[in-house]
């Protein structure tokens, strides 16, 4: 049955949080761009069908830190949930939350950015504006992050993921990866290289970033996004 036109109807926006990924884009300096290309083109599969049928099937090559991506918990530790052992609810529709500190304010997240925020069993989207530097050189160096004190402070206040607009979540002039270390060992997810979050709100909305059902991978690219619903006429 059909609803009055003017009875209030739920509708969602979506915000597509994601970069394209696209044959040759480097996403991390030292690992090799994806390849995309035809398994079987159009061309040749009109030998297959009847005349007016045809079918493109992709074949992708690819390490599985490409684009935006999830790190689950094997990523940084052998013992660690992979991709096919974190349930559902781990990633999609969670409670999301946007802190903006900006890129040309300072490169370093910590404790004092993140308080007076309500953190726990949240996405924590850490929105600094680096994602303006994707597929330039600028991106791959002295890219904002998070402090190890930072990433205590979201783990001990009950961050369910932390996501951030940057080329890394750690401070990647070192070797260490405390944050890493830090979050994941805790069961915390971590999204890397989102973009748009200036289209996103402070909050009120829903975060999504879902990966492929993988064992044996501890990351891979997601379609992040932040869903807020809408009341119209």
């Amino acid at each position: 049955m059909q609803k009055p036109i003017h009875e209030k109807v739920d509708r969602p926006l979506f915000i597509d949080l994601s970069h394209t990924i696209e044959n040759g884009l480097i996403t991390y300096k030292g690992l090799p761009a994806p390849i995309i290309c035809d398994y079987l083109s159009r061309e040749d599969s009109r030998q297959l069908y009847e005349p007016g049928t045809e079918f493109q099937i992709g074949k992708i090559e690819m390490v599985t830190n490409t684009g935006t991506y999830l790190d689950c918990p094997f990523h940084r530790f052998a013992d660690g949930h992979d991709l096919s052992e974190i349930g559902l609810e781990a990633f999609t529709d969670l409670e999301g939350i946007v802190i903006r500190v900006p890129y040309s304010e300072t490169l370093a997240i910590t404790p004092a950015h993140l308080q007076n925020h309500e953190i726990r069993n949240r996405a924590v989207l850490i929105h600094t504006g680096w994602d303006a530097h994707w597929n330039t050189d600028l991106y791959f160096t002295n890219h904002p992050y998070v402090t190890a004190e930072a990433a205590t402070y979201l783990r001990d206040s009950g961050a369910k993921l932390v996501g951030i607009d940057s080329h890394n979540i750690d401070d990647t002039r070192g070797r260490s990866r405390p944050v890493h270390t830090t979050l994941l060992g805790a069961n915390i997810l971590i999204v890397e290289h989102l973009c748009n979050l200036s289209a996103a709100p402070d909050d009120g909305f829903t975060f999504s970033a879902i990966p492929p059902k993988f064992k044996g991978v501890g990351t891979f690219p997601v379609r992040a996004h932040a869903k807020i619903r809408q009341i119209s006429l």
